[in-house]
């Protein structure tokens, strides 16, 4: 394998500033959508989190019919979701409703016109 060095004769220094300063500004934020992206890195959990933003909310069974899947493995990736604080859960008698949660529904929002923009795109 063939070591890549750098060559350059000299350094922008005010370029490198400049990049560190935007990213300073930005970190936290950075920081936000990479655990969001880690989180929903999974195509089932992908999945879920599309459905969950499309129709507000919907409970583990509603999930497991759409998705074909049992409501034990449906429960798993909710359990993640929930535990990464993407989702949150609501109680209503015996039936679980979980949702996204309005934070992350903004960050979501762009990636899943996105998806259904392409979707628009293989209609035509």
């Amino acid at each position: 394998m063939k070591k890549v060095t750098c060559v350059r004769l000299e350094a922008n220094e005010k370029q490198i500033q400049r990049c560190h300063e935007s990213i300073r500004l930005v970190e936290v934020h950075i920081i936000e959508l990479a655990n969001v992206l880690n989180l929903v890195g999974n195509a089932v959990r992908l999945k879920i989190v599309y459905l969950l933003h499309a129709e507000k909310e919907l409970c583990v069974c509603d999930i497991s019919d759409v998705l074909q899947m049992n409501v034990s493995a449906i429960s798993q990736h909710l359990r993640k979701l929930k535990d990464g604080d993407l989702v949150t859960a609501k109680k209503e008698g015996q039936t679980i409703y979980y949702s996204i949660k309005e934070d992350y529904r903004k960050t979501l929002s762009p990636i899943f016109r996105q998806i259904n923009s392409l979707k628009k795109m293989e209609l035509v």
